[in-house]
């Protein structure tokens, strides 16, 4: 894989956007620096809901996740999936975009030796981020209304994370069905730490204060 010299990270409080040379050409990325970086240095991988229904680093559920690791003293960074903005290569239904948030994992390794990784999405982001975990290895996963069904056809069902699992999903979701991705955490040994937003439907329109206060302690918990 391609790897990129080690930068200048941004400024306490900042975020910078970046390009950065990936397996199948460039990620168009956002990297936001924490105020007060933690004493043991971690950083948050965010993934973004489905490329081909709009989705893209700037959804509001990544920039709240985005911005919630910020706050726990994080460093964040927000990419966009191939094929989105100006990220180049082309959708591989969570194949290749697995293979890119293990990229950036070790890319963000390189620019904060010894930090520790903690892997945050939404929707199918969530679904793609799961799937890094067992090559990555995080301390923390965080999964929005992750899907098992929809928009992943008859592909294997991640593994378990190897590390405190917060899943967060609205009752009311009309997009990805909330009864069907309990049964599917309730087959997991341990089952995730499971928070349902009563009434949320799948975006949390009007609702991502309270999703950034469910996943705050988390993160303060189990990785600050």
């Amino acid at each position: 894989m391609p790897r990129n010299a080690v930068i200048r990270l941004p400024v306490p409080g900042a975020t910078e956007e970046r390009l950065i040379a990936g397996p199948a050409g460039h990620i168009e990325a956002l990297l936001a620096a924490p105020l007060r970086a933690l004493a043991e240095p971690a950083f948050a991988i965010v993934c973004h809901p489905h490329p081909l229904f709009g989705g893209a680093m700037t959804n509001k559920v990544a920039y709240t996740l985005a911005a919630t690791a910020q706050k726990a003293g994080l460093y964040a960074l927000r990419f966009n999936f191939r094929g989105v903005g100006r990220s180049e290569g082309r959708h591989d239904n969570g194949r290749g975009e697995t293979q890119d948030v293990e990229f950036l994992v070790d890319w963000m390794r390189e620019q904060l030796p010894g930090a520790r990784a903690v892997l945050m999405g939404f929707s199918f982001g969530a679904w793609v981020s799961l799937r890094a975990a067992g090559c990555v290895r995080p301390v923390a996963q965080v999964s929005i209304a992750p899907p098992f069904g929809k928009y992943v056809g008859d592909q294997t069902v991640p593994e378990r994370p190897p590390c405190p699992w917060l899943v967060v999903h609205g009752s009311d979701d009309d997009v990805v069905d909330y009864g069907q991705t309990k049964a599917v955490l309730d087959t997991y040994v341990p089952p995730p730490e499971l928070v349902t937003m009563q009434g949320a439907g799948h975006f949390f329109h009007g609702r991502l204060t309270e999703l950034g206060g469910i996943v705050l302690p988390f993160l303060q918990r189990h990785v600050t």
